[in-house]
């Protein structure tokens, strides 16, 4: 199954404009609190400069870059974790992906309505990440109590109530996950609960042009410090922007751009940093049929990577052609890249690097 992603975040802030973004959907946007409460899922393209150089060298049929599922999640309110609003369908829908983009709102627009009535990126930011911590400590009553219940109580399920009540004092004291000291067994009991608050997320801050290009917005300071303290990634972007930069052509863009201040699209940026923040890297393969990039989690071998694109590669691993992407465009060409000894044999317990470019020998 994919590795996916959720879009959260106050109504109104930009998620769908992102998910459009991401996904090229093109889903109805609003200035106005709808109430929306479906859920939209589609699979992005990570945008991959990697592939771009290969497909121009090799001129292939099909060109594939990796892919990410996406979720737009409904907008979240006070007591989300309650049920009320669109609670349950947000709940539901954060309960099943694997990391968290965190919208939060910085630009300034009169005929977009905010849901508190005044723009307060902390306050907004707090108002998310305590009904994920609510739905999390009501996760954990509910566990509580289904094993106080139950007929049979063994060593494990001591040793898991133990730790649940310990996290049950810390969140009702408002305390994260990461700030929490469970021993390894603890943390092993706890492995087949899947809290909210233990999802890798990034922060997103939708900015107006002005804001982008001055680099400012009230509580910029403090949001960043927050960022930092919590160790998340942050990302500035004007999502309105991003909309105008897809619709241009490729000159137009890159003055557009530059007017801007930024070197590449925001968007690009998001996409990236939400593969890295799931521990993804990427392998290539390159010929005249396909160039393509294929998603691995880090730390894999050389052998597990084959099986990635069919199981009787891994079956039949015998050695991987290993290029270095960075190798191949200092050296120009493929030829140049053997000529100069930098073409590899792997063996199978290689750790797959990324940006490697790989050619398989395998025998069935």
């Amino acid at each position: 199954m994919a590795l996916s992603c959720g879009i959260i975040g106050l109504p109104t802030v930009g998620k769908t404009t992102l998910f459009n973004l991401l996904t090229k959907a093109g889903l109805e946007t609003s200035g106005f609190m709808t109430g929306k409460t479906s859920t939209h899922t589609q699979l992005a393209q990570i945008p991959d400069e990697r592939i771009d150089y290969l497909a121009q060298m090799y001129k292939p049929k099909k060109t594939t870059y990796a892919t990410l599922e996406v979720t737009d999640v409904p907008g979240l309110v006070r007591g989300a974790s309650q049920g009320m609003g669109s609670g349950n369908e947000f709940l539901a829908a954060v309960q099943e992906v694997d990391a968290l983009i965190h919208v939060v709102r910085a630009f300034n627009n009169d005929n977009v309505l905010h849901v508190e009535g005044s723009i307060n990126l902390l306050r907004d930011l707090e108002t998310v990440n305590l009904e994920l911590l609510f739905a999390d400590l009501q996760l954990i009553e509910k566990r509580i109590t289904r094993i106080n219940q139950g007929k049979k109580k063994t060593k494990e399920h001591q040793l898991e109530l133990s730790a649940l009540e310990k996290l049950q004092v810390a969140f009702e004291e408002e305390k994260p996950l990461s700030q929490i000291e469970l021993t390894d067994d603890e943390k092993q009991s706890l492995k087949h609960i899947r809290f909210l608050t233990e999802k890798p997320m990034i922060l997103v801050v939708n900015v107006d042009e002005a804001q982008l290009t001055d680099k400012d917005y009230p509580q910029r300071q403090a949001v960043l410090d927050y960022a930092q303290e919590k160790g998340l990634p942050l990302l500035e972007v004007c999502l309105q922007a991003e909309v105008e930069i897809e619709e241009l052509g490729p000159e137009d863009r890159a003055m557009f751009l530059e007017d801007l201040g930024i070197e590449e699209p925001g968007i690009k940026r998001i996409a990236r940093t939400v593969y890295e923040r799931l521990g993804l890297i990427s392998f290539l393969t390159a010929g005249e049929d396909e160039v393509r990039a294929w998603t691995i989690t880090k730390g894999l071998t050389a052998k597990q990577a084959a099986g990635k694109i069919h199981s009787d590669i891994e079956r039949g691993f015998i050695r991987a052609e290993t290029v270095s992407f960075n190798d191949l465009v200092q050296c120009g060409s493929m030829a140049k890249v053997k000529e100069k000894g930098l073409a590899r044999l792997e063996g199978k317990d290689y750790i797959v690097q990324d940006g490697d470019i790989f050619n398989f020998r395998f025998n069935v």
